[in-house]
This record gives C-alpha cells, sequence and structure tokens, in this order.
C-alpha cells in the first residue's frame, strides 16, 4: 500500500511527464494544422481557411457591412482554437496545454477534457466578440480553450490530498483532492494568487501600449478571460461524474 501511495504522490507531481493520449493528441492536431497552413499550401488557400475556420465576430452582425457569410460562424466559435499565428504562439500554447490538459484529462476523462476545452474556448470567442464589435478582428488560438481547462484546474489542483483511514486494517486511503468552492479559492493563498494574477494580467493588456514601446498588442485578453470564466462554472458538472 505504501508503495502505491508512493507511485500516486510521484504522478502528481510530475503530470507533464506523463501526458494522457488525448491531451498528446490535441498537441499533435494542432502541430499538424500549423504544418499544413504554413508549410504545405500557398499564401492564398492559407488566407482562404483562415477566413472559413478563424472567429470573426463582425459576422454576428445584422448589416452586412462585410462581404463575408453568416453561416461559418456555426463552427468558427470552435473551429479558431485550432489555428496559430506563428511557432512561437503555438508552443506557448502546447506548454500551457500540457499542464493544465493533464490534471483535467486525468480528473475526468478524454470525452470532458475535449468538451470543456471546445466549450472554453467558445465562451472565450464570445466575450471577444462582445469587447471588439463592430470592428473588424480576427480571432485564432487555443488560448481560450486552455484558459478553460485552467479555470477547471484551478478549482481542485491546489486542494489538499483527502485521505481516509480504513477503520478495519487501519490503511490510509487516498481519495484525491476535492473540487473548491468559491470561497474556498480565495482561502487557499496558492489559488487566490493565481486567479488575481491571471484576471489582473489579462485586464492590464487593453494598457500595456501606453507603458512599453510597441503601438498595439495582439494579445486576445477577452478570450482568455472568457474561456476562464467558463472553466471555474462548468467544472461541478463534470465532478458528478465522478463522485
Amino acid at each position: 500500500m505504501k508503495q502505491t501511495i508512493e507511485k500516486q504522490q510521484l504522478s502528481e507531481k510530475q503530470p507533464i511527464f506523463n501526458l494522457p493520449k488525448i491531451v498528446l493528441l490535441l498537441i499533435l492536431l494542432l502541430f499538424f494544422v500549423h504544418i499544413f497552413l504554413y508549410l504545405l499550401i500557398n499564401e492564398q488557400l492559407r488566407e482562404i481557411i483562415i477566413l472559413n475556420f478563424a472567429f470573426l465576430p463582425v459576422r454576428f452582425m445584422v448589416e452586412k457591412q462585410f462581404d463575408l457569410d453568416f453561416i461559418p460562424i456555426i463552427w468558427t466559435i470552435f473551429t479558431h482554437a485550432l489555428l496559430h499565428a506563428s511557432w512561437g504562439h503555438l508552443f506557448i500554447n502546447i506548454a500551457w496545454l500540457a499542464i493544465f490538459g493533464t490534471v483535467v484529462a486525468k480528473r475526468y476523462g478524454d470525452f470532458a477534457f475535449l468538451l470543456i476545452f471546445f466549450l472554453s474556448a467558445a465562451g472565450g470567442a464570445l466575450l471577444f466578440a462582445y469587447f471588439t464589435l463592430p470592428q473588424f478582428s480576427l480571432l485564432i488560438g487555443a488560448s481560450g480553450g486552455i484558459s478553460g481547462l485552467m479555470g477547471v484546474a484551478i478549482r481542485f489542483m491546489f486542494q489538499p490530498i483527502r485521505v481516509v483511514k480504513n477503520p478495519e486494517t487501519e490503511e490510509i486511503i487516498m481519495l484525491g483532492r476535492s473540487l473548491a468552492r468559491f470561497r474556498e479559492l480565495f482561502t487557499n493563498k496558492t489559488s487566490r494568487y493565481f486567479i488575481i494574477f491571471w484576471i489582473g494580467f489579462n485586464l492590464s493588456v487593453p494598457f500595456m501600449p501606453l507603458f512599453f514601446d510597441f503601438a498595439e498588442t495582439n494579445i486576445a485578453w477577452q478570450a482568455h478571460l472568457g474561456g476562464f470564466f467558463v472553466g471555474l462554472f462548468i467544472a461541478p458538472f463534470f465532478e458528478k461524474r465522478i463522485n
């Protein structure tokens, strides 16, 4: 029993080095899409694909000020998460996906992991649209979905491990980490500082040009916050499946 506990503790300390298959498959898909767009096809075809699979909030507008069809909005709130602007953009998102995707997939399973990722991506896209309309803007990147995984993970990853003793054998049984209530997220120092940092950083993004020597930033802070809040609120619905 002691050996089993030690193995479980080691697994929790090193989640990045033991990626669930579903997380690895999603990472490979992001790589394949990026390689296809930037190494295997010409610029004209790439622009057509991005136009039809990136999220463009102007498609919500009733008055057609732009020559765009409305129908692609149905899938672009999800498919924009599979596209990236550069290799740097891709690698940063993959690193965060490996960290937070691993803990979520291990706790809730493959289907829940994908559902959380794409629902959060959609939530991030909708908040992005709210803040950017009626301007012409384009959203690509997995950061909204990853922020949702982060929002789910923050509900349990910093909570203490529940341990009980078998009344008959007196063996120690590990029950895992409980899902934190919202009040507990802020009474726990680590989760409180994490949430404050993440929200504060993203809210500061629009003001960065005032203090740094560049004209504008391409960080989609709205998608980050939208996905993060979706993850925070939907976590309990998936928790019921493992109780």
